[in-house]
């Protein structure tokens, strides 16, 4: 009876299991064996008790058999003789190997471990619902992929990380990603995430693995838009040939959007992102006149039509509001057209007329380096470069220097003394760092503009002494953004960004003074768009009327806080 029930229970565990047929015949063999030791040891213990005259009926003896072997030892049954305690000698042994020892790490191997796979595999979906469209599938799982899904996430917008490991895909999934496991080659893994009814497809592997992507998603739903990151112009070329609507060159974007930083003291401003007609451009200083001023003091809209939109103090942004004070050093961010931007330039530079020319030195002359020299030779900007592989530079061209730019004597000979702006773009953020602490040594008031290979590094670059710091995690994942919404954000610098919204319905025909946006989430509304106008010389009396959209600029800190505070209440 004892042995059908323990029988019984064995086979409900396994079946319940999900183990292999191996496992499985293994479980059944060790509780066998473990049942079969316990009724031998239980008939020698009744047989030596008749031995010291005790007879026993069978239930006693299976529960002295199991009180020793587990160690329980209560001790209300015992032998008197020298055979019988010897005998439970060995029966306490043999409990503590078999119960202490091999069952818990049987039970670990062939019961917990199987029924913790199981469970986490249930968190690791293989397929999208039928239902689900319009979504974004993100092929990758790096820095740059988790930065798309966290912006996708901010605007609502349905998305789901294709992850080939499923270890990494349950880590991904324990920190609140969408993701579905899946090989990235495979039609029927794209089948399963529906991408016949995605909004669009972002590849973000190697050039090659790329290319098969955009080919394998290309030719089972040719409808479906594809975008694709490229390191080369051949990629580029490769990638469109194959199907891809898109085609992020990555060291293209980076090093177009450093060189856009630049600063000329020809050209006071630098515009550096537009939205339409709407330019928002940063200066390299403040005009004289408006020194030791509160913003509220200035009259830039007045004088320029200019609104103030943010200062830079100490390399580090601020919102600006009417009570902010300029000074020297100080920075502006100015919201305008383009024309009212040059009336300004025109001014501060008339200001200085006598002013020497600066130039600007890189620093690394790999993929992006060399796109930042490139776009500088088109804007007719002098400047050096340092790049330690000779192969990698023109030769004879005395704008390139050979040599590591990690060495300070190679650096003071190619010029960092008199560099007006100084652009550090090696893939080594370490360099980078310590770069930057020197160059800001030696040249407090330069330019400093870094590239950032990894996002958790940008702080520290900042720290260091950089007045901007890019990298292409926050320049795709805009990019992205505006391929689906298209104006929606326009990328300033890492952290700091303009984005379009509609005005929220608990704002409607509010005044702009009386909404509290600066003050509940710190970003800064710059204009307003209504019936497709964009109004640049708002003020604070401006109705933030239905149906308009609010242009606004601050950091993702001040975006999240912005959205939470409006829109998800």
């Amino acid at each position: 009876m004892l042995k059908s029930f323990m029988l019984a229970m064995i086979g409900l565990t396994v079946q319940s299991t999900p183990i292999g047929k191996q496992s499985r015949q293994f479980l059944r063999q060790f509780f066998l064996f473990t049942v079969l030791l316990i009724a031998l040891y239980s008939f020698i213990f009744h047989e030596l008790m008749l031995l010291e005259g005790r007879d026993f009926s069978a239930i006693d003896s299976v529960y002295w058999t199991m009180t020793v072997m587990s160690t329980l030892g209560f001790g209300d049954i015992t032998f008197h003789g020298t055979y019988g305690r010897f005998f439970s000698i060995i029966v306490m042994l043999s409990g503590v190997l078999l119960f202490m020892l091999v069952m818990p790490l049987v039970f670990v191997r062939f019961v917990y471990r199987p029924w913790m796979d199981a469970y986490n595999n249930q968190k690791k979906p293989r397929q999208l619902p039928e239902s689900t469209e319009n979504h974004v599938i993100i092929v990758g799982e790096d820095d740059i992929a988790l930065g798309i899904a966290d912006r996708l996430s901010e605007y609502k917008i349905p998305y789901a990380l294709l992850v080939p490991d499923g270890q990494h895909a349950l880590e991904l999934y324990e920190r609140h990603y969408h993701v579905v496991v899946g090989e990235f080659d495979s039609p029927a893994t794209y089948a399963a995430m529906r991408a016949n009814k995605a909004a669009l497809v972002v590849a973000l592997c190697n050039n090659f693995r790329n290319t098969n992507i955009v080919a394998t998603v290309h030719e089972n739903t040719p409808h479906t838009k594809i975008s694709a990151g490229a390191d080369t112009n051949d990629a580029v070329n490769i990638l469109k040939l194959a199907g891809c609507d898109y085609v992020f060159h990555f060291p293209y974007l980076l090093g177009h959007h450093l060189a856009r930083r630049v600063h000329q003291a020809s050209s006071q401003s630098s515009i550096v992102a537009r939205f339409g007609q709407l330019c928002i451009a940063e200066t390299s200083r403040v005009y004289a006149p408006y020194a030791n001023l509160k913003v509220r003091e200035t009259g830039f809209r007045k004088d320029f039509g200019l609104n103030i939109v943010g200062i830079w103090e100490n390399n580090r942004y601020a919102a600006v509001s009417p009570d902010s004070l300029l000074n020297d050093s100080t920075m502006l961010l100015l919201a305008g057209t383009e024309e009212q931007i040059q009336v300004y330039d025109q001014k501060a530079r008339f200001a200085r007329p006598d002013e020497a020319e600066g130039f600007a030195l890189i620093l690394g002359g790999g993929r992006v380096g060399m796109v930042v020299a490139h776009e500088l030779m088109r804007r007719n900007m002098p400047f050096r470069l340092v790049e330690r592989r000779s192969e990698a530079i023109p030769q004879n061209d005395s704008r390139f220097v050979c040599g590591d730019a990690s060495d300070i004597a190679l650096l003071q000979k190619a010029g960092l003394e008199n560099a007006s702006s100084i652009l550090i773009t090696t893939q080594n953020d370490d360099l980078n760092i310590y770069l930057t602490i020197y160059c800001r040594k030696i040249r407090p008031k330069a330019q400093i503009l870094c590239r950032s290979t990894l996002d958790r590094n940008v702080a520290s670059l900042y720290a260091a002494g950089a007045n901007a710091v890019m990298s292409h995690t926050s320049m795709v994942s805009t990019s992205v953004l505006n391929l689906l919404r298209p104006e929606t954000v326009a990328f300033v610098t890492e952290g700091l960004s303009l984005f379009k919204i509609p005005v929220p319905k608990n704002l409607e025909g509010i005044e702009l003074a009386h909404s509290k946006i600066r003050e509940k989430s710190g970003c800064n509304v710059i204009a307003l768009k209504r019936n497709d106008q964009i109004l640049i010389g708002i003020g604070p009396h401006s109705i933030l009327s239905r149906g308009s959209e609010i242009i606004l600029i601050g950091s993702r800190n001040a975006e999240r806080r912005f959205m939470q505070s409006f829109y998800e209440k």
